[in-house]
Order: C-alpha cells, then structure tokens, then sequence
C-alpha cells in the first residue's frame, strides 16, 4: 500500500496544477495599432466588458471619449473616436464611434 502513496501523491498534485491552468487570468490581448478597421474583433473586445485602461492598452490610437472629457462634435468616418456606454462598475458594456 505505502508504494502506491507517491503515485497518487503525484496524480493530485498534476490535477490541482491542471485546475490552476485553467483558472489563471486571460491574457491581455495584443495593442492594435491605428484605428479600428476589424469590428468583428472589436466588437468581441468590447463583449468583455473591459475598463477604460484596458481600452487604452489595446487600442492606444483610438480616442476613448469618457463622461468627463469635452470634445467637438465633428464627424470622423475612421473609427478614431470611440463614445463608450459603461454599466454599474464602470465597464464598457458598448458604445459608438463619431
């Protein structure tokens, strides 16, 4: 009986390292330079709920039009300015370009 305690020793330890990998927090998502051209991606980024530093990491040349900024209303058809909608957390939920 005592041969078999390394083994299942082993045979836990793997499992809780499997369950510890599959916990971890995702990676953040590689900076996109330029404005937004592939709104598929984008609209799958913005399905995450991410917070406006999150935002800024990811699309560093987007201009992320927050409640307390004041801006012009000019229209830009290039998708480089970005009017978030946020929910109770201060998450990005949607939004829209102008």
């Amino acid at each position: 009986m005592n041969r078999f305690h390394p083994l299942v020793f082993v045979a836990v330890l793997g499992a809780a390292l499997a369950s510890a990998c599959q916990t971890a927090p995702p990676a953040a998502p590689k900076p996109v330079a330029g404005f937004v051209t592939d709104m598929k991606a984008f609209d799958a980024f913005i399905a995450t709920r991410p917070t406006p530093e999150q935002f800024r990491a990811t699309y560093p040349d987007v201009m992320l039009v927050t409640p307390d900024m004041m801006t012009t209303r000019e229209m830009r058809q290039n998708n480089s300015r970005y009017f978030p909608k946020f929910d109770a957390e201060g998450r990005i939920v949607g939004g829209s370009f102008m």
